[in-house]
């Protein structure tokens, strides 16, 4: 066996995988919104069964709209307004996480949403930090190494995100390493945050931005464009600024900016399924797009509403597009090339952890 063979199932839970695009209120465990719900009165649950609560989620977000798709976050939010409830999420998070293979993963989250009961949203910051603190070194008991850093998102159609760019700012160095506007795109264009995306390039913090997911090019273009993005949230719809249909694929002048320039695209194929942005994992444009060379990165966004994990989406990769063990590397590598930290650190990840143990486990 070599990198060029088909991986198994058995084989991807076990490869090292970083993920850039993974929302904190879109990843507990079911039964942990019970809990807390039980705890807090919250009443508004359709079901108080683990499983059922589960499939409930995904089947709500199976219906082609991403505004139904967030409105599911509804249950998420409410049990997430107390610090210990936080700390608990983010802890299980890092270590749901590491148990799936995941070696490095940049968790976002915004914490406007989470001061309903009288948490500062440098609170929020806080107990977000100590719970990924927690999970990481449960994780190291239990054999795995993981490093989870948190990005901030401020909400697009909301005026908090100055707020949240300067809590960025603040806590850089103790475990935040980026920013991000999250929200309905439809309406609320990139530009509108333009003054926080110019403070944020003044402080040399580093920022990924939501586009090209509900809305097509143009959210991409002022991303880029006007807002500076270093990477594109999502960004599936570039895919519109390619043409086809003849005997080789033809560029637009976008599309070609974005693979020269190599901005990292954060892919979520499951996630685009449910809100509609392709028919099929077959007929996704991460297929295409890496096949061009695109900085491809493939990612989980929401894992309880898609019911996925990492090793789900590349399992699905390798069945829709024959990926072999290179391929699910070079994603891997992409996202690693792409992440916030220190380009030394990255580099000690790539060279000290991805390439050794996809040269193991393809060779096994």
């Amino acid at each position: 066996m070599s990198l060029t063979s088909t991986p198994s199932p058995a084989q991807i839970k076990r490869v090292p995988k970083v993920l850039l695009h993974d929302h904190l209120d879109g990843g507990l465990r079911p039964q942990t919104i019970i809990d807390i719900a039980g705890e807090i009165g919250y009443t508004a649950l359709p079901t108080h069964d683990a499983a059922e609560l589960a499939i409930w989620f995904r089947e709500s977000c199976d219906s082609g709209s991403l505004v139904r798709y967030l409105e599911t976050f509804s249950h998420t939010i409410a049990v997430m307004q107390r610090r210990e409830d936080i700390i608990r999420v983010a802890r299980e998070c890092a270590l749901d996480l590491a148990r799936d293979g995941v070696v490095y993963a940049e968790v976002r989250g915004a914490p406007e949403l989470f001061t309903e009961k009288g948490l500062s949203m440098a609170d929020v910051v806080e107990a977000t930090l100590e719970g990924y603190k927690q999970g990481m070194a449960e994780a190291k008991a239990e054999g795995y190494e993981i490093k989870v850093f948190s990005l901030l998102c401020g909400m697009r159609q909301n005026k908090l995100s100055q707020e949240v760019a300067e809590l960025v700012v603040k806590y850089r160095h103790q475990g935040v390493v980026g920013f991000d506007i999250a929200g309905p795109e439809d309406g609320f264009p990139p530009s509108d945050q333009k003054d926080t995306f110019d403070y944020l390039r003044k402080e040399d913090a580093h920022f990924t931005i939501h586009a090209g997911e509900a809305y097509g090019l143009p959210s991409i273009w002022e991303a880029i464009q006007l807002c500076g993005a270093e990477r594109l949230g999502h960004g599936v719809r570039i895919i519109d600024d390619i043409d086809f249909s003849g005997s080789e694929p033809k560029l637009g002048q976008l599309a070609s900016y974005v693979r020269d320039r190599r901005i990292p695209l954060e892919l979520c194929p499951t996630s685009n399924l449910q809100t509609g942005a392709a028919k099929s994992y077959a007929e996704h444009p991460i297929g295409a797009l890496a096949r061009l060379r695109f900085r491809v990165t493939i990612n989980t966004d929401n894992r309880l509403m898609s019911q996925t994990s990492m090793s789900f989406e590349m399992e699905e990769a390798v069945k829709a597009f024959g990926w072999d063990f290179a391929e699910l590397q070079r994603v891997t590598i992409n996202a690693m090339k792409s992440a916030f930290i220190p380009y030394p650190e990255r580099l000690k990840i790539i060279d000290g952890v991805i390439k050794p143990g996809y040269t193991k486990i393809s060779t096994e």
